[in-house]
């Protein structure tokens, strides 16, 4: 491969905290739409916003992935034991305090049923989701797909570092994007087809990690191309405006494709359509010279900064804040009931980011702090990376 150890990092930049606050938002659009009494108007803005956890998955492969790429990039070997200890401390605290609240306070669930506990301890609840019986805090799925993702990843690459070659990284890409076009065909007629039941489409073809790896790898690749392919970055980062267009271009197609969610093609075929679409769309915005990068908005910032949060908690937190404002006379389905839960539920997320996902930070960078003090001279540390999911 052709390693750049001058590539600079990708700390702090504004057009991924404006496609993250459009993820985030795009869910909750989604999920109120869908799940909750809401104005008609919603429908239409959040028909399409189950594709933010897409969105979700190329940021996340390109930015968790892109920490363990840029150690081999610069010469080291990957500190895998410090990259689970970071990703234990961004994660696990604000989840288990969620799971806690869900299964103590059962008023908190906007659904009745729910999986079982050891599903949620174990990252395991994607595999055999059945909405029928178990929908509350059912989004959690989207969790287990990336520690699915992320327990592999240091070790895969680690094993191309020593063994590997760029066409062997290719290869498996391409394995992965082709292995997943072959089982979600298999899954929708397997398991779908014969019932033609929605509840199986979800559980078998939407939720399990082996079906939703699209937005992740594309993710993970446009790390690889930023920190082994310098020239070919820049060249795609300059054309911008063109990589937006096609983005935007593909999204329409993956709308249109998707307007029967539950057809074979769509079923096959719309996840690595919409996950080129968000990538071209994470091309543009950290590319230097892009409006996207320049431009840094307060508002984004703050929606980017708490948007772990908002996802854990919004459904819980606008099944209660319903329920709250009906007490009050105000109706669950109208306008100013969605702007006051909307409101509720960005307090609520914010109350958890500073209560919670800030001092676990903190504690974690002193960890990390007493393990370098201890280390020997070895792999490579990734101090210096900001954690994905918390750039300003």
């Amino acid at each position: 491969m052709n390693q750049h150890p001058d590539t600079p990092d990708n700390s702090r930049l504004n057009g991924l905290d404006h496609l993250r606050a459009l993820a985030i938002t795009y869910v909750f659009l989604f999920h109120y739409s869908t799940h909750f009494p809401h104005p008609k108007w919603l429908e239409r803005v959040g028909e399409f916003g189950w594709t933010g956890v897409d969105l979700f998955f190329v940021l996340s492969g390109y930015l968790v992935g892109g920490q363990l790429l840029r150690m081999q990039a610069l010469g080291g070997r990957i500190a895998s034991g410090e990259f689970y200890i970071k990703r234990f401390f961004r994660i696990i605290p604000a989840y288990l305090l969620v799971v806690w609240i869900y299964f103590l306070i059962p008023a908190f669930r906007e659904h009745e049923g729910i999986a079982p506990l050891w599903k949620f301890l174990t990252f395991t609840q994607n595999f055999g989701l059945n909405l029928a019986a178990g929908r509350a805090f059912s989004h959690a799925w989207s969790l287990c797909v990336e520690e699915h993702f992320y327990l592999v990843l240091p070790l895969l690459i680690g094993l191309l570092a020593v063994r590997g070659s760029a066409r062997k990284a290719i290869w498996i890409g391409a394995s992965v994007l082709i292995g997943g076009l072959i089982l979600r065909a298999y899954s929708w007629l397997e398991f779908f087809y014969p019932q033609g039941n929605i509840v199986a489409w979800w559980e078998w073809v939407y939720y399990p990690t082996y079906n939703r790896l699209d937005g992740l790898l594309f993710g993970v690749c446009a790390a690889a191309v930023q920190y082994f392919m310098p020239p070919m970055w820049q060249q795609l980062t300059s054309r911008w405006k063109l990589i937006a267009l096609v983005g935007v271009a593909l999204l329409y197609c993956s709308y249109v494709l998707s307007a029967d969610q539950y057809s074979f093609v769509a079923s096959v075929f719309s996840f690595p359509l919409i996950a080129a679409a968000y990538g071209c769309l994470l091309l543009a915005a950290v590319s230097p010279s892009s409006i996207l990068h320049r431009v840094r908005l307060a508002t984004t910032s703050f929606i980017a900064t708490a948007s772990y949060a908002i996802y854990l908690t919004h459904k819980g937190v606008i099944h209660i804040s319903q329920d709250l404002s009906a007490s009050f006379g105000l109706a669950p389905d109208s306008g100013i009931t969605f702007i006051l839960v909307t409101v509720i539920c960005l307090a609520v997320a914010w109350l958890l980011h500073v209560a919670i996902e800030r001092p676990f930070l903190q504690l974690r960078g002193t960890v990390l702090s007493q393990l370098h003090a201890t280390q020997e001279p070895g792999p490579m540390s990734m101090d210096g990376e900001e954690d994905a999911s918390l750039r300003p």
